[in-house]
């Protein structure tokens, strides 16, 4: 069974190169090309491709647009975006809007065929440089949302809190540590400054969700 491509670019040269890439390939074949957005959508619709290899940037109605509406009427058809954009947003919206795939358009001839055959696998595929940027973006978004106790506080301030969650009084806790009342106090002010808890319950309910310590 051929895999059946629909070819969406503007530029009548890129779609040539592509056609005459994919047409290669014994078991792969372009049933049909556009080159605006309306009419990617219109004949995804007529000729029920396995894949559109969608440019992003075309007149009436971008990649990303065309996409959505694609897989919103038959999510059966796949979409693999091959742009020269690889800025995380571009990446992030096709992907929102149901691609499949996303490759750059300086990509070798062989991973684009290496994409389609993954994508008709119902499977994913990014390119390397892709990846990189969407792993960097992940863990970015790590750093700044999911900051936890072992981030926010340092060892000291954590023995602390957990001595404070566990119903320890302040003369208790500076016996503990071997540290002055007023250390102790100076500790919890900045404990609860920086997690902006400014009640013991509060703050033992935080140490409770935050592994600190139990029930």
């Amino acid at each position: 069974m051929n895999i059946k491509i629909l070819l969406a670019d503007d530029h009548k040269i890129m779609r040539e190169g592509l056609r005459a890439l994919i047409e290669k390939q014994g078991d792969i074949a372009v049933i049909g090309e556009a080159d605006d957005g309306q009419t990617t959508v219109r004949l995804a619709q007529e000729l029920l491709p396995d894949i559109v290899i969608m440019d992003i940037n075309m007149p009436g109605m971008n990649g990303i647009e065309a996409t959505r509406q694609i897989i919103s009427r038959d999510s059966r058809t796949r979409v693999i975006a091959l742009s020269v954009h690889s800025n995380k947003c571009f990446v992030s919206e096709m992907l929102n809007a149901g691609a499949s795939g996303y490759l750059l358009k300086n990509c070798a001839s062989h991973e684009l065929v290496n994409a389609i055959r993954a994508v008709f696998s119902n499977r994913s595929y990014l390119s390397p440089e892709i990846t990189d940027i969407m792993i960097k973006d992940y863990k970015d978004m790590l750093s700044k949302e999911n900051l936890s106790v072992f981030s926010l506080l340092t060892q000291r301030e954590r023995e602390v809190l957990q001595f404070i969650s566990e119903g320890k009084s302040t003369k208790e806790i500076a016996g503990y540590l071997h540290i002055s009342i007023k250390t102790i106090e100076t500790y919890r002010k900045q404990i609860m400054e920086k997690l902006d808890i400014h009640s013991i319950a509060e703050l033992t309910k935080y140490a409770i969700k935050e592994g600190l310590t139990s029930l």
